[in-house]
């Protein structure tokens, strides 16, 4: 009896430790899942707080050329030119940019006008709905 006793021990023993082993792999699972998810919702997050960055930057420097170009009453200044260039700049957008050139290089104010509706039109493009 001595023997029967000793291999149920060992069996109760063992049964002990497949268990221990298999909820110890369920919970890595569980967390593995879990960690998953929160990557996922953590690049969602970034990609909203990207989105309202752009969207920040590109409102404002719509305001700043609606301001101080659009409503403008008297010629441009040389600092609100510089102002405006590292705005646009500020955007690190380089279709923006290159409207941007477009409406600087313009040779008319036919040319200008089309150009500065192009920027508008773009920039407006630019800002992401959520």
């Amino acid at each position: 009896m001595r023997v029967s006793l000793n291999n149920q021990a060992v069996d109760s023993k063992r049964l002990f430790v497949i268990i221990v082993i298999l909820v110890l792999i369920f919970l890595n699972i569980f967390q593995l899942i879990k960690y998953l998810e929160v990557k996922r919702e953590l690049k969602e997050a970034n990609q909203a707080i990207e989105s309202r960055q752009i969207n920040e930057n590109v409102l404002n420097f719509s305001k700043l050329f609606i301001d101080k170009v659009l409503k403008a009453k008297t010629e441009i200044d040389f600092e609100t030119r510089l102002n405006l260039e590292n705005a646009v700049r500020g955007l690190k957008d380089d279709e923006v940019l290159a409207q941007w050139n477009k409406f600087v290089n313009s040779k008319n104010e036919t040319e200008a006008q089309d150009e500065v509706k192009n920027l508008l039109e773009m920039l407006v493009g630019k800002i992401k709905v959520q």
